[in-house]
């Protein structure tokens, strides 16, 4: 692989809603209305008139992605994406890599050139961390083949755990590739 679509992605350890990037993604549940974890903090830090907003589109399907603005974060714009709950069937994988592959072809389309996505599915959605991890980066880095339009790609962990295990599946790729 070509050392310039690994240059394009990052692991981060932090909060993702003090990024300044164009936009975040929000594992978001299928109303877009609030909830916990990283959608609830979103939320907050947007402040009110991002539930107005949300309001107005009318849920998002599991897989599928919606943009809005960003309000009160550094970030222009909340793409959305309501991930899989997990349930151990081949269906979780192709789901929740719809969820970044749609959110990319929506950055895209909003000519986004930095992006940052938390470990979509992986809190209370049960998905496991590391497949998670693998299935995030190989349709991410399968997605910046083809579109050039994207700088940056970053990928926000809480926990130093949660960071050794995407800096392994990314060594893992890197060495594979």
């Amino acid at each position: 692989m070509k050392d310039t679509i690994l240059d394009r992605i990052e692991i981060y350890q932090g909060d993702i809603t003090k990024l300044h990037v164009d936009a975040i993604v929000n594992a978001a549940n299928n109303s877009l209305l609030g909830g916990g974890g990283v959608d609830g903090a979103i939320h907050r830090a947007a402040g009110p008139k991002l539930l107005e907003e949300c309001k107005t589109i009318g849920g998002c399907p599991t897989g599928e992605a919606r943009i809005t603005r960003g309000y009160n974060l550094p970030a222009k714009y909340i793409i959305h994406t309501a991930g899989p709950i997990y349930s151990n069937k081949p269906e979780d994988s192709r789901l929740l890599s719809s969820c970044y592959y749609n959110s990319l072809k929506l950055a895209e389309a909003n000519n986004i050139k930095t992006i940052a996505f938390p470990a979509i599915s992986c809190g209370v959605y049960g998905y496991p961390l590391k497949d998670g991890c693998q299935t995030a980066l190989d349709t991410s880095i399968q997605f910046l083949k083809n579109n050039p339009l994207i700088e940056k790609i970053i990928f926000v962990v809480f926990s130093d755990e949660n960071l050794k295990i995407y800096n392994q599946c990314l060594k893992e790729i890197s060495i594979r590739d």
